[in-house]
């Protein structure tokens, strides 16, 4: 069995991320518009920043109808939550990207003529969002997210926020190498 022919032997996909298209039909130009919110799937993020599970993803996009299937357009917004990557306090951000991605039909030309990888494709008049959103997502969030751009971060000697700090704030490191040479050359303050 060769991987093009094994393709419609798929379950059809499930879930809140997955759009029905069997109302829209397969006529080029016919539209139709989705607005809902459906819930974040999990581990919609990085490391020091995500999407909650469970928490509202906004949906407001568009369906139409092409010769080579369904393409949708729109944006997706989501509140992200994490922590800063200098000073690790609580970081929340709204995030908004934008979709445009082709799903072929069945036996069309682009399902026929591209890899599985390259291109998403409808399984029994379905859409399945979540890997659309999930690329456009974890792309949009920042590596190292920021409680404020100009966060000075930990100091390196307690610990504590720098920006809380007073400006002087230094701490007297002696290298461990040294340590024993000033035990013994120091002379008690009098």
């Amino acid at each position: 069995m060769t991987a093009k022919s094994s393709r419609g032997h798929k379950h059809p996909p499930s879930g809140p991320l997955v759009l029905d298209t069997n109302d829209l039909g397969r006529r080029p130009g016919a539209m139709q518009e989705v607005r809902r919110a459906a819930p974040a799937p999990d581990d919609l993020g990085v490391d020091l920043i995500k999407v909650p599970p469970g928490s509202p993803l906004d949906l407001d996009l568009r369906l139409e109808s092409v010769a080579e299937g369904v393409l949708v357009t729109g944006t997706v917004t989501a509140r992200a939550e994490g922590e800063c990557g200098r000073c690790l306090d609580p970081v929340a951000e709204t995030v908004q990207v934008q979709l445009v991605e082709l799903f072929a039909y069945p036996g069309s030309v682009t399902d026929e003529t591209t890899d599985e990888d390259e291109i998403a494709r409808l399984v029994e008049d379905r859409i399945d969002l979540e890997p659309v959103i999930r690329n456009a997502i974890v792309l949009a969030l920042p590596l190292t997210p920021l409680c404020d751009p100009d966060c000075a971060g930990l100091c390196a000697g307690c610990g504590e926020r720098l920006d809380d700090l007073p400006k002087d704030h230094t701490h007297e490191m002696i290298d461990p190498r040294w340590a024993g040479l000033r035990e013994k050359f120091d002379s008690p303050e009098q």
